[in-house]
């Protein structure tokens, strides 16, 4: 299974992506985490990736999507991989397309998760982060149990202002990369509202269909 997860910020699609990385044994492949690891390495793109960052620029999408053809190529994608952080605008998209078809690589899918703004704020402002263990819990959905309440961090772009901010970003420049998804007949909506386990029924099924 080869496929891109995409969403609102607020979504779930961190939720999400653990359970079907663990359902369908495929790597996640985060464009962060995939460009710090290059970085680290020392491979030829990362030390191009370092140039930029290090004079405070964007890394190029081409320096980007050349990481990710590496990344696919790797023998832990051959039964697939799940893609995040990446497109996240209409040319990306394109100039993704056209790089993983002139790779051989075809993609199975693209998963849309959505959920209502409304939510997406509330969901947002209410998560709490465990500076111990990593872990994310939500005051109303998943909250945190009572003894570790006092050690539990707020992150400061958890505000109202901040989230809806992300969001509007989202609007305007990933959302456009679904018609383009949608043409090409791999795009998967999925109604994101509700239990995890729920969500996770709705994307395992729309993928087997």
């Amino acid at each position: 299974m080869r496929m891109i997860l995409v969403g609102p910020p607020g979504a779930g699609k961190g939720t999400q992506a653990a359970r079907l990385i663990d359902t369908y044994r495929i790597p996640h492949i985060s464009s962060g985490d995939m460009l710090r690891a290059a970085v680290k390495e020392g491979t030829p793109l990362g030390i191009e990736a370092d140039t930029f960052m290090k004079a405070g620029k964007l890394v190029p999408d081409e320096v980007v999507i050349g990481m990710i053809l590496e990344r696919v190529a790797k023998p832990d994608c051959a039964a697939g991989f799940m893609l995040d952080g990446f497109p996240r605008t209409a040319p990306q998209a394109e100039a993704l397309d056209a790089a993983m078809r002139r790779a051989g690589v075809e993609l199975d899918a693209v998963v849309l998760i959505e959920v209502p703004d409304a939510l997406l704020e509330e969901r947002a402002c209410g998560r709490r982060t465990d500076p111990q263990t990593g872990t994310i819990y939500h005051l109303k959905y998943n909250p945190p149990p009572a003894e570790i309440v006092d050690r539990l961090v707020h992150r400061k772009d958890d505000t109202v202002e901040a989230v809806m901010t992300r969001v509007q970003k989202y609007h305007s420049e990933t959302a456009p990369i679904i018609p383009f998804y949608l043409a090409k007949g791999i795009l998967k909506r999925v109604d994101g509202v509700g239990d995890p386990d729920i969500i996770t029924q709705r994307i395992t099924a729309v993928l087997s269909s």
